[in-house]
């Protein structure tokens, strides 16, 4: 597992709190902002994810 897996995984998880918590006080632009922060987190983490396939690759 790398630092990009990680720091994406955590991304996604905040993302996921920032847009319930914009559903709790009806703020659709901390939705926004928390699906944002989702996608941001899901693409580093697929980046990780490919760093890691190459780095077994070179082995």
């Amino acid at each position: 597992m790398n630092t990009d897996q990680i720091k994406g995984t955590l991304k996604d998880a905040a993302g996921k709190v920032q847009q319930k918590a914009g559903e709790l006080i009806d703020s659709p632009e901390q939705q926004a902002k928390g699906i944002a922060k989702q996608v941001e987190g899901t693409t580093q983490k697929k980046l990780g994810d490919v760093k890691e396939v190459l780095k077994d690759a070179k082995k």
